[in-house]
């Protein structure tokens, strides 16, 4: 006797009862008779036989069919004697199906299924298919039922089937097809078993190009064109045309008011249908016969397609159920997502939401002055714990603690909410809701100390001086421009001078964490006139005449402030003496740097009879001793990213400046680790976020590793007070800048790049069979920096000095498509930055384009003095005859300077840190760009250039962090990981 069952994943799968033998092939008709001449039985499935005690699971040979063989052998008319009622009762599926195809009960759906979007045939489903399944459940013989679930074996079954049924049923009756290639076709008198195979036509004559989707349906080939919302918009039709019939809708209904705080309350589940523009109707029972028929079928498949509706009590009046508290709850949770997805409507009582507690801090301060204020400042506190928008008291606390439940009534309403998260939230609050007085400083030391308990800080809110410090939403005391500014503050700046004056008021260290180009130079120097002219005013008020300084008060600059020392790039050094001379001319700036430099008693009256003085990190480290000798008024570190690395020696002398006020400015907080912040906040404010060793485990493994949101608000709370941030692409900071638009182009490796770039993979693999640990790691950094340089240029690897062009041909497919850009750049007299990380690719390539393009190209890089950086900088920015090409080293030029002459950038080579690269971009970025600004990023093809790119293109931000990439987590990857990411792929080789 022949048997069959239907398998998920594996289709018709066919098998002989052992105690009976084999079928005979040649006995059945073919195309089943066919089939098993050729199988070879060499499936293995396991099935319920008869046994001596009852059914009894035993293993046997097989023989699978997938759908499309599946369809044509259970169309055919199956022989009783010969073929089990199993296999029988399949056919019978099959040819109900054939008859639901036969009425037109089938549509189209736009489905993914091996990396390829295809359009396949499916039932419309509705009330009488749900039905007719129903049935067939019913009828399901117990050896199908493996494992002992029908539904989801028909559903299975159905879904595989209909499409391979609709096309025999459908395609002999189109005669007039239109082929892939736009061409009518026919069926080919060889056509076999009555099927159709699209490989059967002859082409005739042209004709218009049909329609993809049609073209995808009619010749089985995948839709080049498919997305989730094709999927999605079939969906919907298909759905549409079963909306004529009512819809199951269930209503909870919460539990009497007298049994509501009851452990054991019961809640009402109502069963009710819903006609379209109507309101639900509870289905009662006797009632309708057809709508208590439509009802139960549509219940029960809610309760096949969400359990826990089984085995639960009901209304004997009614289809409802009664859900005890704990069922209730996961219906909510998880159910009605389930439910939702069978089409299904979930109604919860107006009196419910579900809500997250969370921890608010209220901080009062009294009445203070000047000298009591800031981080030694002393304030009052106290914790509170909410769910949701309600603040609850302690009785409710209580209360909601001793729940056994996470569904609770809590002034009228019913809360969901988890209740370990409350207990845990409610012990930490608990002893803390009277107020607690200490200092501004104990406070954050607190916050930073505070056990995570799982339960984020929501606000936190202040009243008195400690609003300007602790609240978010307060707003500064507006700053009016400086007279001495020569220049509009836009409104953002403005906000960002009041915020920063309000911090120097206070004491407090600050970040200046706007996006590049948002002009944190001239808020800074607005900040320093605005401090002179404050001071200028209060010792020269109107009839008091000039203030009395003592003989030995330290030297203090004009108007009575002390002098500014701001730390920077070498890069940047002229760029602040070119703002401070055209927006504050009124400052004297000083210059500490060069060979020349003063030292000793003329250092010190150089720094007395100046109001900013500028020097760099490597000069300060160096001169450290005689810089931290002089009464400073205030420490400004731009670019501050440069001590990001709390132990370097440049980092290490910043702490040691004293200064009565501390500021960092910084487009980038967070280039590559938390850490980072805390170094940087280590300098602006000491010891506010701990010891690193107390950050690492407090914060940053928290939140980088666990993604932990209570870690992540507790550090929000630390570290917000101090850190102004605003991003340019906020329609709200800046609205007049123009677009940026980012491109990856793609290039392809010449034959020689590729054959360079098989040996330096080869290379490493030897490499690696050896190597371990930091030798490991060693070899794949050189190698992957082997491997860039060869997408660059086979010159800029090899080091030969060999030319850029091999008999007038590119050697490089990326430089080729450089000089494309570059040509069209040019043609429409725009200009171009070009970074690189390579200072000796630089080398190489400037010197090329400049002979290409008839133009100067310079090249700023580490080795380019200060005077020679200021002239090109100057001419590029400046001169309309200037060049139109500037080539950039990534470290030197990728910060501080201010190139809004060009509008096209473009990134020869990958740093794969998304927050170095946006600082270079954002050199042409920013105020003063009046085109949109195009980004080119440049990969090869099937390289690891490519491949690492579409995985930083998916990378999420951290906690609204710019967390970059960086190279080092490349080097923790497998040998089998490593070779699948660096492996040249076959597209790599360009024609």
């Amino acid at each position: 006797m022949l048997h069959g069952l239907w398998s998920p994943g594996s289709g018709l799968v066919l098998w002989h009862d052992p105690a009976g033998g084999d079928v005979e092939a040649d006995a059945l008709p073919d195309p089943l008779g066919k089939i098993l001449r050729s199988a070879k039985f060499r499936h293995r499935a396991q099935v319920l036989v008869a046994g001596a005690y009852g059914p009894e699971k035993t293993q046997v040979r097989a023989h699978a069919l997938a759908p499309e063989a599946a369809a044509e052998v259970l169309l055919q008319n199956l022989p009783t004697g010969l073929v089990a009622a199993d296999l029988r009762y399949l056919g019978h599926v099959a040819r109900g199906i054939d008859r639901w195809v036969r009425a037109g009960r089938i549509t189209p759906e736009v489905r993914r299924d091996d990396g390829e979007w295809w359009v396949r045939w499916r039932l419309v489903g509705g009330q009488r298919q749900r039905a007719w399944l129903a049935e067939l459940a019913v009828a399901m013989p117990a050896a199908l039922q493996v494992p002992g679930r029908p539904a989801e074996i028909l559903d299975n079954l159905t879904a595989e089937l209909t499409d391979p049924v609709t096309r025999r049923r459908l395609m002999p009756t189109l005669p007039n097809r239109t082929g892939a290639a736009g061409a009518p076709a026919r069926r080919s008198d060889s056509s076999s078993s009555g099927g159709w195979d699209p490989a059967d036509v002859e082409v005739e004559s042209a004709a218009p190009q049909e329609h993809p989707l049609l073209t995808a349906l009619l010749d089985a080939v995948p839709l080049e064109s498919g997305s989730h919302r094709v999927a999605a918009v079939l969906e919907d039709w298909r759905t549409s045309l079963t909306a004529g019939e009512p819809e199951l809708v269930l209503r909870l209904l919460e539990p009497e008011a007298e049994d509501a705080a009851e452990a054991g309350a019961l809640w009402r589940l109502e069963v009710c249908l819903r006609e379209e523009g109507e309101a639900p109707q509870p289905v009662l029972l006797p009632g309708d016969p057809q709508l208590v028929r439509l009802a139960g079928e549509k219940l029960a498949a809610a309760k096949q397609a969400y359990p826990r509706l089984r085995d639960l009590p009901g209304d004997g009046r009614s289809m409802d159920l009664f859900l005890p508290t704990e069922v209730v709850l996961d219906l909510v949770a998880h159910g009605a997502n389930v439910l939702q997805a069978e089409g299904i409507r979930l109604l919860l009582p107006r009196a419910w939401r579900v809500a997250a507690p969370t921890l608010k801090l209220r901080v009062q301060s009294p009445a203070a002055t000047e000298s009591a204020v800031g981080l030694n400042g002393l304030v009052s506190f106290r914790w509170e714990l909410a769910l949701g928008d309600t603040t609850l008291s302690p009785a409710e606390m209580a209360r909601l603690v001793q729940s056994k439940s996470d569904l609770v009534q809590l002034r009228g309403e019913w809360v969901q909410a988890d209740r370990r998260m409350l207990v845990a939230a409610a012990d930490y609050v608990t002893g803390r809701t009277d107020a607690t007085e200490t200092t501004a400083g104990a406070l954050f030391a607190e916050l930073a100390a505070s056990p995570a308990i799982g339960v984020p800080i929501e606000t936190v809110s202040a009243t008195g001086w400690a609003a300007q410090l602790f609240d978010a939403e307060h707003s500064d005391e507006p700053v009016p421009d400086p007279i001495g500014l020569k220049a509009q503050l836009r409104p953002y700046q403005q906000r960002g001078l009041a915020w920063l004056a309000t911090m120097s008021r206070l004491g407090c260290g600050a970040i200046l964490a706007d996006d590049m180009g948002l002009g944190k130079t001239v808020q800074v120097l607005a900040l320093l006139l605005h401090e002179r002219e404050t001071a200028a005013a209060t010792v020269t008020s109107p009839g008091a005449g000039v203030a009395e300084v003592p003989a030995d008060a330290p030297p203090r600059g004009l108007g009575g402030v002390g002098p500014t020392l701001l730390v920077c790039p070498m890069s940047v050094v002229g760029n602040w003496q070119r703002e401070a001379e055209r927006f504050a001319p009124d400052l004297r700036v000083l210059v500490h740097h060069g060979p020349g430099r003063r030292s000793g008693a003329e250092l010190d009256a150089a720094v007395a009879d100046s109001d900013l003085v500028v020097t760099t990190y490597a000069l300060l480290a160096r001169d450290v001793e005689e810089l931290k000798r002089q009464p400073w008024q205030r420490t400004v570190l731009d670019e501050a990213q440069h001590i990001k690395n709390a132990g370097t020696r440049q980092a290490r002398a910043a702490r040691l400046i004293p200064a009565r006020h501390r500021l960092a400015l910084t487009g980038t907080p967070v280039e590559n680790r938390l850490e980072e912040l805390r170094s940087i906040m280590d300098f602006a404010n000491p010891k506010l976020l701990g010891k690193p060793a107390e950050f690492h485990s407090r914060f940053a493994v928290p939140i980088e590793r666990e993604h932990d949101e209570n870690a992540v608000t507790r550090l929000r709370a630390l570290t917000s007070p101090f850190v102004l941030r605003r991003v340019k692409t906020d329609p709200a900071v800046i609205s007049d800048l123009p677009d940026k638009i980012e491109i990856t182009m793609r290039a392809n490796l010449t034959v020689e790049q590729a054959a360079l770039y098989q040996a330096v993979l080869d290379d490493m693999s030897a490499k690696l069979k050896a190597a371990k640990g930091m030798e490991r790691k060693g070899a794949v950094l050189a190698a992957l920096t082997r491997l860039k340089q060869v997408c660059n240029h086979p010159a800029h690897y090899l080091r030969d000095g060999s030319a850029v062009l091999r008999r007038g041909h590119h050697r490089s497919g990326k430089l080729a498509l450089v000089e494309d850009i570059l040509e069209s750049v040019i043609a429409d007299g725009e200009k171009a930055l070009l970074f690189t990380q390579f200072a000796e690719y630089g080398d190489l390539v400037g010197p090329y384009l400049s002979e290409r393009f008839g133009a100067e190209v310079p090249f700023l890089h580490g080795g380019v003095s200060k005077q020679r950086r200021d002239d090109m900088v100057t001419r590029f920015q400046e001169d309309p005859d200037g060049p139109p090409i500037m080539l950039l080293s990534l470290k030197a030029g990728g910060t501080g300077l201010n190139l809004t002459a060009a509008n096209h950038v473009v990134h020869l080579d990958r740093w794969w840190n998304p927050a170095v690269e946006n600082q270079a971009t954002d050199r042409a970025f920013r105020i003063g760009q009046r085109k949109d600004v195009q980004v080119r990023k440049l990969v090869c093809v099937d390289t690891i250039e490519e491949r690492v790119d579409d995985m930083l293109r998916g990378k999420a931000q951290l906690a609204d962090l710019t967390i970059g990439a960086g190279e080092k987590w490349i080097t923790e990857l497998g040998d089998d990981e490593l070779r699948a990411l660096f492996a040249l792929g076959a597209e790599a080789v360009g024609e």
